[in-house]
């Protein structure tokens, strides 16, 4: 089967019934992957198999730690035995070190998961931070804002996204330069 056909399956598997939102997001987030296509090249289909992935770990059959990157990730090692790289792309998503720091699991996460190639790493935060909780396309600033609201800002998710907010926009703009740059014909 077609790793991506199989990546959806399985999101969808995980997320669909106990979290329809979030699927409707990782869809979304798939489909921002899906437009970075031209400018990725050989690594566009690993891209969107992460993009509609990474939230997995927030599924209840899935939660170990509570820290739905690190769950994710684990049960796409040991149980799904997928490529490391979309592992590897799960467990760091959107600033997740930072975050890991924030609950005390940064030195578990980085001794597990090495990070990827940065030009994926930039992908994946732009597609998860430009799409909203229902899978439509916004800005980080928009997206940050509406997280915040969410967890509130003294929260967890809070601290976190505050403290990852100019990665976030860096990323953000290093990927729509890299298309910009590509031009119309990408």
């Amino acid at each position: 089967m077609d790793a991506t056909v199989w990546a959806y399956d399985l999101a969808e598997a995980l997320l669909s019934d106990d979290l329809p939102r979030r699927w409707a997001h990782s869809q979304g987030v798939a489909g921002r992957a899906r437009m970075l296509a031209p400018v990725l090249g050989p690594d566009a289909e690993l891209l969107e198999s992460a993009a509609v992935l990474h939230d997995i770990g927030y599924s209840p059959r899935l939660t170990d730690t509570g820290f739905h990157p690190l769950d994710g990730a684990r049960f796409l090692r040991n149980v799904e035995r997928v490529d490391e790289r979309i592992v590897r792309l799960v467990a760091h998503h959107s600033c997740a070190l930072l975050e890991a720091e924030e609950r005390g699991l940064r030195e578990e996460l980085e001794a597990e998961f090495p990070l990827e190639e940065p030009g994926l790493v930039d992908a994946l935060i732009y597609c998860d931070m430009t799409t909203t909780p229902d899978g439509t396309p916004t800005t980080t600033p928009a997206r940050i804002a509406e997280i915040v609201g969410r967890y509130g800002p003294d929260s967890i998710v809070g601290r976190f996204i505050r403290r990852a907010e100019p990665e976030i926009h860096a990323a953000a703009q290093r990927v729509e330069q890299r298309v910009t740059l590509a031009g119309p014909a990408a």
